[in-house]
């Protein structure tokens, strides 16, 4: 008996009993905690209707559809400054064109708003605030840049070819013409290399060598080249394509086993376009988006020097944490979904908020976290967005399930 009324003793001197009636009711999450974030994005989708006159909008999407196959067009990660009537955008996957801006104005943030009239794709239409329509695009979204020069002209300006040049070489696209059903059943596969002989010279014996897949080849494509390091360009191209790299294992005709490196699964336009910038130069500002099949351009991360946020997060709310440089990773490669905090006395205020009038108390709902590597002043940080929050009663831990990385800056 004496060791339970010590107990006892200890159970009724616990410092929980003097919480007040509101954070005795810290676990008490109601089921409508989920709603807030269906709630801010009302005005981005909700307002969608059918767009009446779409056949006048029709044509334009259909050729900067065709731009951006070609690469005449690339993505680029959305900024403020992209705004302007007519400018087309990517958003959830759907092609969307800014049409109007109206009733133009800067709010109490000295930030652009305004109403919009948006044409959708799928022939719908929306009159949203430039602020939601932002706020769409930092989550899950690209800006389409303009068109840009063909190929062949880009070749004739890079080069400037005289009299007096000498040609270098050949840079060719392939298309294999075997039967074997694991090759032939591949779509957009294509060999990319560079040549200091004729290509036709080159492919003549191509059904029995391994690195022509062992089969008969098609030119579909090739460049003279002049005045340029074409010893870099199969390297270059390579790299830049190695997530759709063809990966296969050949025999020769001596049963010996080969794995051809040059083989790409990319539509022809992307390759032509993608060619292009590597003579301008331009390549090292682009990475190909596989999912999409479209050139993208890559996003500039802050350096230390100017470790300044390139997304406007004015109205967002944002929880800041400081986290571990092994999750910090884990998180960008997105091995990791969710972050977690412990819901102690002393954070209280900072993960929940005291509905007075109840006495209960509610879980924050936050639009993204801002994570921190450790404390100095020159740390890496990131902006990821937040699409649910739970509490987990028997760890007591606040569960924040993590969706994009917005920004890294490093």
């Amino acid at each position: 008996m004496d060791d339970l009324d010590k107990e006892l003793k200890a159970l009724f001197d616990s410092p929980l009993l003097d919480m007040s009636p509101g954070e005795l009711a810290l676990f008490d999450v109601p089921e409508h905690l989920g709603k807030k974030k269906e709630k801010a994005e009302a005005d981005f989708v909700a307002q969608r209707t059918k767009c009446e006159d779409f056949d006048l909008y029709e044509e334009g999407f259909l050729k900067v559809h065709k731009e951006l196959k070609e690469g005449a067009r690339s993505l680029i990660k959305f900024q403020e400054s992209h705004y302007k009537e007519g400018a087309y955008f990517i958003v959830g996957g759907v092609l969307m064109l800014l049409d109007k801006i109206y009733e133009s104005k800067k709010d109490q943030h000295h930030k652009l708003d305004g109403r919009t009239h948006c044409v959708f794709e799928n022939g719908t239409e929306s009159n949203m605030l430039l602020r939601s329509l932002g706020k769409a695009l930092f989550i899950d979204g690209y800006t389409v840049q303009e068109s840009v020069a063909g190929t062949e002209e880009a070749f004739q300006k890079h080069f400037g070819v005289k009299d007096a040049d000498v040609q270098d070489g050949w840079i060719y696209v392939l298309r294999s013409l075997s039967e074997d059903p694991g090759i032939k059943g591949v779509a957009d596969l294509y060999k990319i290399g560079f040549s200091t002989t004729p290509v036709e010279e080159r492919i003549k014996n191509a059904e029995n060598d391994p690195t022509y897949l062992m089969g008969k080849v098609k030119i579909v494509a090739s460049w003279k080249t002049y005045n340029m390091k074409t010893h870099q360009f199969e390297n270059i191209i390579h790299k830049f394509f190695s997530a759709v790299q063809f990966h296969v294992k050949v025999q020769d005709i001596n049963g010996l086993m080969f794995t051809p490196r040059e083989w790409f699964v990319v539509p022809l336009k992307i390759i032509e376009a993608t060619v292009e910038k590597i003579i301008d130069g331009s390549i090292v500002n682009y990475q190909y988006n596989r999912s999409m099949q479209m050139l993208e351009e890559r996003t500039v991360h802050a350096t230390k020097e100017k470790p300044a946020s390139q997304i406007d997060t004015t109205g967002w709310a944002i929880l800041t944490l400081n986290i571990k440089q092994i999750y910090f990773d884990q998180i960008l490669s997105g091995d990791k979904k969710a972050e977690f905090r412990e819901l102690k006395q002393s954070k209280l205020n900072m993960y929940t908020w005291l509905d007075e009038a109840e006495y209960k108390r509610y879980l924050k709902r936050f639009d993204a976290l801002r994570l921190y590597v450790g404390y100095k002043r020159d740390r890496a940080s990131a902006l990821v967005e937040v699409i649910n929050t739970e509490y987990d009663s028997d760890s007591r831990m606040v569960v924040y399930h993590l969706g994009k990385v917005l920004e890294v800056i490093s």
